[in-house]
């Protein structure tokens, strides 16, 4: 069975962006402003996107990096068609 490393360092951000997701749900059966619910939608897209960022370098860092030292040319493989399925999917949105 393969290890994987542990992304435990991003569940407080996780939880964090949960509450706003509610404080969201709130806003808006309180008909609060337009743009004050936008803004909240935008700083969790940002806190998101910075979670993912973090998780996407430590994919690179160890589970691409050992692939490509592994001498499994088929691993290598692997790696490269999931890192090119993400970009696809990524710029999709």
């Amino acid at each position: 069975m393969k290890k994987y490393p542990s992304h435990n360092e991003h569940l407080a951000a996780l939880r964090r962006i949960e509450g706003q997701i509610r404080g969201i749900g709130n806003m808006i059966e309180e008909r609060k402003y337009c743009i004050d619910i936008l803004t909240q939608i935008s700083a969790i897209k940002g806190a998101l996107s910075r979670v993912e960022e973090k998780i996407l370098e430590k994919h690179f860092q160890h589970c691409v990096t050992d692939a490509i030292k592994g001498s499994s040319e088929k691993e290598k493989q692997i790696k490269m068609d999931e890192i090119l399925r993400l970009i696809h999917q990524t710029r999709r949105g």
